[in-house]
């Protein structure tokens, strides 16, 4: 059967015994990132911060831990007719490579705005892409084409508890690189990531508190938890283009539980802790990574003296096109 409501298909929310086996799965397929320290941003930030580098990961990014996840976990006739989803850059990459890595095809609705260097990627390592329009509608559409089309099978970019679990890994990673720890921060977007880190960082320690860092100019998964109900269909409006999407069913109901808060900066401050980053840590991040360090360094009276796990979620940046 075709999975064309993604709402349905995997939705169980996962535990640590998922995200344990998540990590198993994929070890030796996906990268065990570092962890940096800068006593210099510490001192900006008032507290002592850890620095998951996940820029470091295959692809670039952290997309591919739960995209190896998802397409390891497939029975062999499933895989065999081949994986589809949509994503507007890191997601689509990482699903290429895992469909590469195990032989089987790949199907990829792209938005007209995804960013040029990860339509490049996802071209690259070999998946069939298909064009739709920005609007989520219209990805939507497109998606249930090439679905009935090919009779693939979808694997949604956050909303399936096989991505989430395995996301999940990086901060179950993080926490055992840097035990002791008392906070996470994480970019929100689908929310798969910052589901992933809430459910690993409860499952070990229920005492650890998450926060969600999230663009002023696409605040729907702020004002979603802000109501109760799931923001849907707004245009988002942020150079965190990586930070687009809004929350699926499973992660808007992990964050109601999970999650301590969502918060918000502006583009510009996004932009000054990407380029704080570079000079500091000597990396380079995108900027839907560098939202984690600047929403810490914008809540000094949040943070003041706690050990804080930053999640950098990738570091796929367009070099003729930086942000400043």
């Amino acid at each position: 059967m075709i999975d064309a409501n993604p709402a349905a298909a995997h939705s169980t929310i996962p535990d640590l015994s998922d995200i344990r086996m998540a990590a198993a799965r994929i070890a030796g397929l996906a990268h065990v990132t570092p962890v940096l320290r800068s006593r210099s941003i510490d001192a900006l930030a008032g507290c002592e911060l850890h620095f998951k580098c996940e820029n470091f990961q295959r692809v670039g990014a952290f997309k591919f831990r739960g995209a190896a996840n998802a397409v390891f976990s497939l029975n062999a006739e499933t895989a065999a007719r081949g994986v589809v989803t949509q994503s507007s850059g890191n997601h689509g990459a990482a699903i290429a490579l895992a469909c590469r890595l195990r032989g089987i095809p790949a199907h990829v609705v792209v938005p007209g705005n995804a960013p040029r260097v990860k339509l490049a990627a996802i071209r690259e390592f070999g998946a069939s892409i298909h064009p739709c329009e920005v609007a989520q509608a219209d990805r939507d559409r497109v998606c249930a084409d090439v679905l009935a089309a090919t009779g693939g099978h979808l694997v949604h970019p956050f909303n399936d508890s096989r991505v989430i679990a395995g996301q999940a890994t990086a901060t179950l990673e993080l926490l055992h690189a840097a035990p002791g720890l008392d906070t996470v921060v994480a970019p929100v977007s689908g929310g798969g990531l910052l589901s992933g880190a809430c459910l690993a960082a409860s499952g070990l320690n229920p005492g650890i508190v998450c926060f969600g860092a999230e663009p002023e100019g696409a605040r729907d998964a702020h004002d979603s938890l802000a109501t109760g109900q799931r923001v849907t269909g707004r245009r988002a409006n942020t150079i965190c283009d990586g930070l687009r999407a809004e929350l699926g069913p499973l992660t808007f109901a992990i964050l109601r539980e999970h999650v301590r808060g969502i918060l918000l900066v502006d583009d510009s401050a996004t932009t000054a802790a990407m380029r704080l980053i570079g000079e500091r840590l000597k990396i380079l991040v995108e900027p839907s990574a560098a939202i984690a360090l600047a929403v810490v360094l914008a809540n000094p009276e949040i943070f003041a003296g706690r050990r804080v796990g930053v999640l950098l979620s990738g570091g796929n940046v367009d070099l003729d096109a930086l942000p400043w």
